[in-house]
């Protein structure tokens, strides 16, 4: 079934067209007082308002004071725009500050090291997705490969290298974790705080008995 979020088989990604960015010709001919940003801006105001059911380029562009044509000179369709959005979002979550690989230290308190940056960075994505529900549906439907989501993937990365997991273990953790967060825009998301705490727990819990017994592997 396709569904809104849906962009279908054919689709090219926005963030894979040349400079990301409209023609020169467009930007030159396009009617004044608009351009990408503020209509990005727009669109995710409008998704946080209506949600994306109830999403289409007219009611974007009354808000905006203009015609829904006049949006395509910064845009080819509508599922562009909804990357953009979907990377704009992205860029509210506070990505963890890199650090180099710690080794594990049973005595560290809990908040320290690498599972303290797991910790916020699990618990701000559970708070994004309950700010912009439209963008877990979003997240399943394009390729995240926007400026935003390269810098989350990136900063995920670091973190994982500082548990010390090498080859198929640090591959596992990598895919526990994504999988986790995503899951924050489920059943996760819905379950209760201590519920998802407890959730979050048994995942770090289990990341460090790998990397623990990695010398012995």
């Amino acid at each position: 079934m396709v569904t809104t979020a849906d962009p279908g088989a054919s689709r090219t990604s926005v963030w894979l067209a040349p400079g990301h960015s409209a023609p020169a010709r467009r930007r030159s001919e396009a009617p004044s007082g608009l351009d990408r940003d503020r209509i990005t801006g727009a669109t995710v105001r409008l998704l946080d308002a209506e949600g994306l059911a109830r999403f289409s380029m007219r009611r974007l562009a009354a808000g905006l004071g203009v015609t829904a044509m006049s949006l395509y000179w910064y845009v080819d369709t509508k599922h562009d725009l909804l990357e953009l959005a979907l990377d704009r979002a992205l860029g509210e979550l506070p990505l963890p500050r890199s650090a180099p690989a710690e080794p594990i230290a049973p005595a560290a308190p809990p908040q320290e090291g690498w599972t303290g940056r797991l910790r916020s960075l699990a618990c701000g994505y559970r708070r994004l997705l309950a700010e912009h529900p439209w963008v877990a549906p979003l997240t399943a439907a394009y390729p995240n490969i926007g400026p935003h989501a390269r810098a989350f993937d990136t900063a995920l990365q670091r973190l994982l290298d500082a548990t010390g997991l090498a080859g198929a273990c640090r591959t596992g953790a990598h895919l526990a974790v994504s999988q986790f967060l995503h899951g924050c825009g489920g059943a996760a998301r819905r379950a209760s705080d201590g519920d998802f705490v407890l959730a979050l727990d048994v995942l770090i819990a289990g990341i460090e008995a790998k990397a623990t017994a990695r010398p012995g592997v």
